[in-house]
Formats: C-alpha cells, structure tokens, sequence
C-alpha cells in the first residue's frame, strides 16, 4: 500500500529525515516511536504533502501511484488521512456540515453518487457511536471550544466517516486522559479491517496498550534504526531511548 524509500526531507536547509526506508501493507497496524526532534512530525506531514518540507531524495508511492506529485487534497482524496496532535479549531464551521462537504467530497473524485440527507444522517448516526461522540458535540463548530480529548475524539470520528485506506495518527495520545484515551483507541481498533492500514506515532508504550501494533519502528536521527515486532515497544519503555542512541552510535563507528 504505502510503500517509502531511501527518504531525505528537509526544512529550511536543515535535513530532518535522513534515508528512511518503510513499507506498509493493508491490514496492518505499524507504531512509530522515538524522542523529540527525531522526525516523527515530519515524516507525517511529508506523507499528508504539507508544503513546507523539501523532499530532496527518495521517493513514497501509495497504491503504486506517485504521492509525491499529488497536492495535498488529492492525497486525502485517494484515501490518506492524518489525525494531527494539536486540531485546529475552525470557527462557525458545523462539524455536521464540514464532514458532508469531505463525505461528498471523497465520493466524487471516486465517481459515486451523493449520499442523500438521510444517508448522511444515518452514517453520521453509525460512526458517532464509534467514538462515543454525543449529538450535542456533533452539532458544535469544528474543535471550537474542545477539550483535547474531544478534539482527539472528534478527529477519529472524522476518520471513520472518510473510510481511508491509511490512516496516520500523529501523537493522538498527547494530552488525554485514560477515560479518553480508551474511547480514542476503541475507535481506532473498531475501524481497522483487512483493507486499511494504520501508522501510530507515539513516544510512550501505553498507547500501545490499547492500539496493539503488528510492527513497531523506531525513529532516530532521521532513520528508522530498529523495526520489530510489538515487545520491541515494551523494552523501549524498559530501557529507554538512551539504549537506542548508544547502540546507533555504535553502527555508525563500525
């Protein structure tokens, strides 16, 4: 499905990504964890195709097509969707009318019929109980005056009503409590199927609790220096991310 090769991405004349290589494939669920500053962002918004990074090498195909010559709203048309750590509030925008314009959205660049306003209705009615969202939040402008588990709860709804083939979720454990922090995964996990992927971004293992990974990657210095399975994540969280700076040190001397 999505397939990242030999990857160089920088900002400003600054290189951030440094050669990441990762291939994801449908019905798999892949964490990526690592410290602060390390890229995690980064690759994200690299896939999402935000403007602001420099791709300098390397290449990412999606379903076998070219992400990197698509805008950013053909990306979320061909089925990407990322869930970033901070939501942006957008004032006087219905969450109901801002998801029936991407729902219709999505349908006809897939050459589907609209959805009447009793289908919509239905659908929204089905995918907000997903993520225990209440009509009364539904009914509010888009993150506007949210708490950050509503915003958390808010963006999985969104994902469950755009139906993507991959989905990108950037620290969406960041600022929840555990009450939220279950509702957030159980959403995740209830949308997962044989025909979706999920990348995790997290720094900490508890989201791992809930989401359970089939690979777990760690990124470091802009490369992803070790990939394992989901226990790899558990002796990270044991030893830290000073064992994986020490044994990258010393590949890099041999």
């Amino acid at each position: 499905m999505l397939k990242i090769e030999n990857l160089h991405v920088a900002i400003e004349g600054r290189e951030i990504l440094k050669g990441v290589n990762l291939q994801i494939n449908k019905g798999e669920v892949h964490a990526i964890m690592g410290p602060n500053g390390t890229g995690k962002s980064t690759l994200a918004s690299v896939i999402a195709g935000k403007e602001k990074y420099e791709v300098t090498e390397g290449s990412i195909t999606f379903n076998g097509k070219n992400l990197l010559e698509m805008s950013i709203e053909d990306r979320a048309r061909e089925g990407i969707f990322i869930g970033f750590q901070y939501p942006v509030e957008i004032p006087g925008v219905s969450i109901t009318n801002f998801m029936k314009t991407a729902v219709e959205e999505v349908r006809r660049y897939r050459n589907l019929p609209p959805l009447s306003e009793l289908e919509f209705r239905k659908m929204m009615k089905e995918k907000e109980k997903v993520v225990e969202l209440t009509e009364k939040l539904s009914g509010r402008s888009v993150n506007e005056g949210f708490s950050g588990g509503e915003k958390k709860r808010n963006e999985i709804f969104q994902m469950a009503m755009l139906e993507p083939e991959l989905a990108i979720l950037d620290e969406t454990d960041s600022g929840l409590d555990i009450d939220a922090l279950r509702i957030v995964a159980n959403g995740v996990n209830k949308l997962k199927s044989p025909d979706n992927a999920t990348i995790v971004i997290t720094h900490y293992q508890r989201l791992l609790d809930y989401i359970v990974p089939d690979v777990v990657h760690i990124l470091f210095d802009g490369k992803i220096v070790k990939t394992g399975p989901k226990e790899l994540a558990l002796e990270l969280e044991k030893r830290g991310y000073e064992w994986i700076k020490n044994e990258y040190e010393q590949q890099k001397l041999q």
